[in-house]
């Protein structure tokens, strides 16, 4: 079984393929100083109540874009799961180009997206992800990555609208009531422009990428992926897995790691 650890800005999502499902996804939010040890309470448990063990797992990934959470995220994998973890990295086999300037400043989520995106759903198209930042990256036909887009995401572009206007509340995210653009008090006016805003961003965004690449598929993907689309026809579907997907396809082209360390040095859970 393969351990797939997906680490972003906003949360940490664990999951366990056993080589044809998944047998379970689970989520806690990111901290970066959260301790192995506070991972593998919380894992193990949600582990057993699908029947899975430690000792089941015998491969891991570690796909992350948060530098300063992957001590805990890899000491979890040697000193619980008795694994080497393979990470993420511009620089493993991808099975295709990265035709940007600079690869290691990609994220691999982004990469991550790309990977599963062509080879569950084919060619061109651009992966739209509404993760801390929205991205929208762009895949050839032959499955290379050509580079993307990135705008500040839904929750930050919240966040900052109420800090910075002292009379502007603090709002949950959802689509407006009816299909009005004209909000009538302060909270429906600022949930009008930020759900209608950021369609009109991701569509015009769409047609940009269009006139330059041609005719493609467009998928979405993160948290606020489904809301998003009720809003919009530009999406062909909205995939929750693919990062995970992603993971789960490195690990089939690169070799796993060999841990180092002794199995005697696992902490019993």
């Amino acid at each position: 079984m393969l351990l797939v650890i997906d680490a972003g800005n906003t949360n940490v999502v664990f999951a366990v393929h056993d080589g044809e499902i998944w047998r379970g996804v689970w989520r806690i939010t990111m901290q970066p100083q959260r301790t192995s040890d506070e991972y593998a309470v919380w894992l193990n448990a949600l582990l057993r109540t699908q029947g899975i063990v430690a000792d089941d797992i015998d491969g891991a990934v570690i796909g992350t874009v948060v530098p300063a959470a992957l001590y805990h995220l890899r000491t979890l994998c040697r000193q619980w799961f008795a694994v080497e973890p393979l990470l993420a990295s511009a620089r493993l086999d991808w099975g295709f180009a990265i035709k940007v300037d600079n690869p290691d400043e990609v994220g691999v989520d982004r990469l991550l997206n790309g990977l599963a995106a062509h080879h569950m759903y084919g060619g061109p198209l651009t992966v739209i992800d509404f993760g801390t930042a929205t991205t929208f990256d762009v895949v050839d036909k032959d499955g290379s990555y050509c580079g993307g887009v990135i705008a500040p995401g839904i929750n930050l572009s919240v966040e900052a609208l109420h800090q910075a206007a002292a009379r502007l509340p603090r709002i949950g995210i959802g689509r407006p009531v009816g299909d009005s653009a004209i909000g009538r008090n302060t909270v429906t006016a600022m949930r009008s422009g930020v759900f209608w805003g950021y369609v009109g961003l991701i569509e015009g965004i769409v047609e940009r990428i269009r006139k330059e690449v041609g005719p493609m598929k467009v998928l979405a993907t993160g948290g606020l992926a489904p809301l998003f689309s009720e809003g919009t026809s530009v999406f062909e579907c909205v995939d929750s897995m693919l990062t995970l997907n992603g993971l789960r396809l490195l690990a089939g082209r690169n070799p796993l790691p060999k841990l180092t360390v002794d199995r005697d040095y696992v902490a019993e859970g």
